[in-house]
């Protein structure tokens, strides 16, 4: 039972980890982001779940783009065109926990061996508890035109865990717009 809290406490900062969002960006190396200052919304992003989700993203980027100085403009005024979209897929997480590993657990001619241990090596007295999680991954993705060529030259993801708590999804997506305009805009050509 002890290397059971062993491995959970050991396992926990991982989990953590995985709650949060995993970030990506890209862009064209050969734009000139020195020009672009100006920006309209060529969509915004939907959320069929929960509308004021939207808001909050749309919100989010502004925010971010106001940080480095662009300024949302009409679309004939407009050096870039943003675009946003939200997409959600289930996942489901196995766990399986074993327990009552007899004296045999470790001995053997490996995994899948016969010797002092049993079959296998599991003592023949083990038993193993799996139990399947669904959880929701949303993922948010943006990306910056040039308004004129209409040409992609940025694009970033963020995928996360959604939760049924409103408020934390706002911090997640908080984070990601964070994340993603961390290093924006990219460097010069």
């Amino acid at each position: 039972m002890r290397a059971i809290r062993s491995l959970f406490w050991a396992a926990l900062p991982f989990v953590a980890a995985c709650s949060g969002v995993d970030v990506h960006s890209d862009y064209d190396a050969a734009a000139d982001f020195s020009r672009y200052k100006t920006y309209y919304w060529a969509k915004t992003p939907t959320t069929p779940q929960n509308p004021l989700m939207a808001e909050r993203i749309v919100d989010e980027i502004d925010g971010q783009l106001n940080l480095k100085g662009w300024r949302k403009v009409a679309e004939g005024q407009a050096d870039a065109a943003i675009a946003a979209h939200v997409t959600t897929r289930e996942k489901e997480q196995i766990d399986t926990m074993y327990s009552g590993m007899g004296p045999g657990w470790g001995y053997g001619y490996g995994y899948g061996g016969y010797g002092p241990g049993g079959m296998g090596g599991f003592g023949g007295t083990g038993m193993a508890t799996s139990t399947v999680n669904y959880y929701t991954i949303g993922s948010l993705i943006v990306d910056i035109f040039d308004a004129k060529s209409k040409k992609a030259i940025w694009h970033a993801t963020g995928e996360g865990t959604v939760t049924t708590d409103s408020q934390e999804n706002a911090k997640k997506v908080s984070a990601a717009a964070g994340q993603m305009f961390k290093n924006f805009p990219p460097p010069g050509k």
